[in-house]
C-alpha cells in the first residue's frame, strides 16, 4: 500500500472532526433556553430604565444608533455608550450562567 495515499489533509481532517461533532453532541437546547430566562431576567433587573429603552430599541426594533437618539432626543454617542455599559452590566450578569 502507497503510505502518501493514507495521508489526509489537515482540511480532510478537520472536516472529519466537524461531522463526528456534529453527528456525536448532545443539543445544547436546555442551556440556550436558561440563557434567554436569565437574559430576560437581568434586562429588568440589572439595567436602568434608560438602557433597557435603548437595548428594546436596539436590538428588539432593530433601530440604529442614529434612529434610536432622534427619536429620544440625544446623540448617537450616548446611544452607543449607553448599549456598551448596558451590555456590559449584562455580560457581568449573565457570566455565570454558562
Amino acid at each position: 500500500m502507497n503510505p502518501t495515499r493514507c495521508k489526509k489533509s489537515a482540511a480532510q481532517w478537520s472536516g472529519d472532526l466537524a461531522v463526528w461533532l456534529r453527528e456525536n453532541s448532545e443539543t445544547n437546547d436546555l442551556q440556550m433556553e436558561r440563557l434567554r430566562r436569565n437574559l430576560r431576567r437581568a434586562r429588568q433587573q440589572e439595567l436602568t430604565s434608560r438602557q433597557r429603552q435603548m437595548v428594546e430599541l436596539y436590538f428588539d426594533q432593530g433601530l440604529n444608533m442614529t434612529q434610536i437618539g432622534c427619536r429620544l432626543g440625544v446623540h448617537r454617542s450616548t446611544v452607543s455608550r449607553t448599549l456598551q455599559r448596558a451590555k456590559a452590566r449584562l455580560r457581568r450578569a449573565l457570566c455565570y450562567s454558562f
